[in-house]
């Protein structure tokens, strides 16, 4: 054996898993230094990425029902972890080990509060040709745009050739992403606020799920809790829900998305973004922060609420293992 796969061949193979596209990238490519150690402890004999996108509902995305949103998620995470799978499983009978890391949470809890996951699957879709990071720390996918989700296989296998990365950045500098976050945190000048990102995005997961256990605790009775912790939310966490993705839903970059932006964007604005500006919602922030302050300037409609900003160091959204 050779210990090299032809990547032509290897993308049938991808795309008959069920993938949508799939990009190939050595882990020495530049801009995956971040990644090794991790991808190492893994799967030690790692050689190659290979990077999977799945499109995900479009509308979905754009409901103001948050588990329209979190039913196209919960619907996606499993079909790639499935793909992984069975490319692991086509690889490994041809005598190549190969490894697919969860897409999202559960991570490696043990590793807390630095950083839980394996591998980071934004950068390794730029690194192999899927698309761009946008201001909003979303890959952006020059044909499905930001409703993808993402997923990677390790293996030891060698393949060639490997993909290159996208030559232009299928983000148009719209800005609509900036005008739709509720907590601010995409600024024009594309710097990123992490922490008020996650503190609400991810408000069930992790550390803001113990922040919630930790409420209960707290409280002298129930009462007291009904005090701190709306009935709402109490429901809530039976099932983890992602806030917010509103930066994803009003993207309009991709050529199988841009259509209906270009035919009417003064629509696309009513139809799209201003729902979603004007809808009645929580939003998680940390006492005092640039986020709190957003909300209460911009988005009359939404109620602050405080909670720890979490134990997840600010890394940057673009190595947060959810693919929005």
């Amino acid at each position: 054996m050779s210990g090299i796969v032809d990547a032509a061949e290897l993308r049938e193979l991808c795309l008959a898993a069920g993938a949508d596209d799939v990009g190939f990238a050595a882990l020495e490519t530049p801009g995956l230094e971040g990644e090794v150690e991790y991808v190492r402890e893994a799967l030690p004999s790692t050689r190659s990425l290979i990077a999977v996108c799945v499109r995900v509902g479009r509308e979905n995305f754009r409901s103001r029902a948050a588990s329209s949103v979190n039913t196209e998620i919960d619907t996606a995470i499993p079909v790639l972890d499935r793909i992984g799978h069975k490319i692991s499983i086509a690889l490994q009978d041809r005598g190549f080990r190969a490894l697919y890391p969860s897409v999202t949470f559960p991570v490696e809890a043990q590793r807390l509060p630095s950083r839980g996951w394996t591998v980071s699957h934004k950068p390794v879709a730029v690194a192999a040709g899927l698309g761009h990071m946008g201001i909003h720390r979303c890959v952006i996918h020059p044909r499905f745009g930001s409703f993808i989700g993402l997923g990677t296989v390790l293996t030891e296998a060698v393949i060639t050739p490997y993909s290159q990365p996208l030559e232009w950045n299928p983000c148009l500098g719209c800005y609509l992403c900036v005008a739709a976050c509720p907590v601010g945190a995409i600024h024009n000048d594309g710097s990123f606020d992490f922490n008020s990102c996650y503190a609400h995005t991810y408000n069930q997961f992790v550390n803001n799920f113990a922040d919630w256990v930790e409420t209960m605790a707290d409280s002298a009775d129930l009462d007291d809790y009904n005090a701190r912790m709306s009935p709402r939310e109490t429901t809530q966490q039976s099932r983890r829900q992602y806030r917010s993705g509103y930066c994803v839903a009003v993207c309009p970059a991709g050529s199988e998305v841009i259509g209906p932006y270009l035919d009417d964007r003064k629509k696309h604005l009513q139809q799209v973004l201003r729902p979603l500006q004007r809808k009645p919602e929580n939003v998680y922030v940390s006492p005092g922060s640039n986020a709190e302050n957003h909300v209460q300037k911009m988005f009359r409609a939404k109620t602050v609420r405080h909670v720890d900003s979490g134990i997840m160091p600010p890394d940057g959204i673009d190595a947060a293992p959810e693919a929005r």
